[in-house]
């Protein structure tokens, strides 16, 4: 890892990822020139755009775009379809170092952290910004750099750091640090997001990372880290504000016209006039307008209780009726190697095309409520969970639990958060936990719809798949610097 990926920020770039005339969001950036970091940090305005710079990062087709997501498809979950053919050794666990798929995001994670430290810089030094203004943006710099390391964190375990002092010293040649290093960086940057953050926005400004963000991404953190009490703290705080609560139905979250709503507590903020993501072409079928990536297996379409109304918003089953704006089609197995599309994903404009104002999920308060009620199981015993599940239960048109365990809290994610980026990150670390044995899950093949096998049984090594491999091209750059996995050596 050199200069190459830890490039010196220019902010023009930031500003200028998006062109548009007339717009309604965060995005909103009128283009102002070209600047040097060292010479555009010059008043209140450079600083809002500025940060903003940082969230257009997460339009990248190869970040939370798309490439982010593929880190999910060796779950039970889905089947990778689409034409990369880097994604059948992710999806089969023989990947290596080489791989494409594990170097396309990490230079976007890396861009983002050295956007926020350049916004951490040179934001203190601008004189007359309203203080509340200053305080959110470098509480938006934090957050956004602690989601950065957190998504290394997950991928690869253990990462490079790169702080303020290294861009000022031009220090960018870094070993990675350890986990718990790593987490508690991480934890730094979000206890200082969430002081410094208000609590909800209005109008434009809805999108931004709030307090809520931070305390979510905290709980997450936690409960990876295996610090269970401090999840349910972190949690609750999400849960008991008042400001994030569930949306009214779960279709709301996943409607371009509301999906900017209180439980939303952070979305890539697409739209389709002028902020475009690749994230709704690669889950929609071809025949209307997509890429045909990642399909529903079976397993999960089954895993739906009946009755359930997310199973109808998350899942295109045959025969189900679709607007895709300029008429109402059925949808048959044929458009799938599985028989199943994502169905939350995709929307269409009235006059035809894809319509790509809707907000791409990567932190909901239904996840949060989740993760509380299995902290709670763990160590409080069955049962004490049944709140948060029944919290996000009641909308689904089900009964509620009582006495619920582990095995409820399973389910209740695998329904609720299906095709989120959550499935195998969730039960690697429930492996870790010893909580299940993640083999049962992998070593049986992926089938299609007509029972032929898409995906031959898996051999899930322990600790080796935990995490994947640094990217080979950047430990070649390092010049010994950055050492691989030991695992992948």
């Amino acid at each position: 890892m050199t200069t190459t990926i830890y490039n010196k920020l220019f902010i023009a770039a930031a500003v200028l990822l998006v062109s548009m005339s007339s717009c309604d969001s965060i995005l909103d950036v009128t283009p102002k020139g070209t600047y040097t970091t060292a010479t555009y940090w010059r008043n209140q305005s450079d600083a809002v755009n500025g940060v903003t710079g940082i969230y257009n990062i997460l339009l990248e087709e190869d970040f939370t775009g798309h490439a982010e997501f593929t880190f999910d498809i060796p779950s039970d979950d889905e089947y990778r379809a689409g034409d990369h053919s880097e994604d059948v050794a992710i999806e089969n666990l023989t990947y290596d170092a080489a791989n494409p798929q594990v170097r396309f995001s990490w230079r976007w994670k890396y861009e983002m952290i050295n956007r926020a430290n350049s916004a951490l810089i040179y934001i203190p030094k601008i004189e007359g910004m309203d203080e509340t203004i200053k305080n959110r943006c470098l509480g938006e710099a934090r957050f956004l750099r602690a989601f950065a390391y957190w998504r290394l964190m997950l991928i690869y375990g253990e990462a490079p750091v790169v702080s303020e002092d290294d861009v000022l010293t031009s220090n960018y040649v870094k070993p990675k640090v350890s986990m718990d290093s790593l987490r508690s960086m991480i934890e730094t940057d979000l206890l200082a997001a969430a002081d410094l953050l208000p609590a909800v926005y209005e109008g434009s400004d809805r999108g931004r990372a709030s307090k809520g963000t931070a305390w979510g991404l905290l709980c997450k953190l936690y409960m990876y880290w295996e610090k269970l009490d401090q999840a349910i703290i972190y949690g609750e705080k999400v849960i008991n504000s008042g400001n994030y609560n569930l949306a009214p139905t779960y279709l709301a979250n996943f409607t371009p016209e509301t999906s900017n709503n209180d439980e939303m507590l952070f979305a890539v903020q697409t739209s389709d006039t002028w902020g475009y993501s690749d994230f709704t072409t690669y889950h929609t079928p071809r025949e209307w307008n997509g890429w045909n990536f990642h399909q529903p297996l079976k397993g999960l379409v089954d895993e739906f209780e009946p009755g359930d109304v997310r199973k109808g918003v998350s899942i295109m089953s045959p025969g189900d009726q679709i607007n895709i704006g300029t008429t109402i089609a059925t949808y048959s197995a044929s458009m799938s190697e599985t028989g199943y599309h994502f169905r939350k994903f995709s929307w269409w404009k009235p006059n035809g095309g894809l319509n790509y104002s809707l907000k791409t999920p990567l932190l909901r308060t239904a996840d949060v409520a989740l993760l509380v009620a299995e902290a709670k199981i763990r160590t409080q015993g069955v049962g004490a969970g049944d709140k948060e599940i029944n919290m996000v239960r009641k909308r689904t048109g089900l009964a509620d639990v009582s006495g619920a365990g582990m095995a409820a809290v399973i389910h209740e994610r695998r329904c609720e958060l299906s095709g989120e980026n959550e499935r195998h990150q969730d039960l690697m670390r429930w492996d870790k936990a010893g909580l299940l044995d993640i083999t049962t899950y992998y070593n049986k093949p992926k089938f299609g719809k007509n029972d032929n096998i898409l995906v031959p049984a898996r051999t899930f090594i322990r600790p080796k798949h935990y995490y994947f491999p640094l990217p080979q091209s950047e430990i070649d750059r390092s010049n010994g610097v950055l050492i691989q996995n030991e695992n992948y050596k």
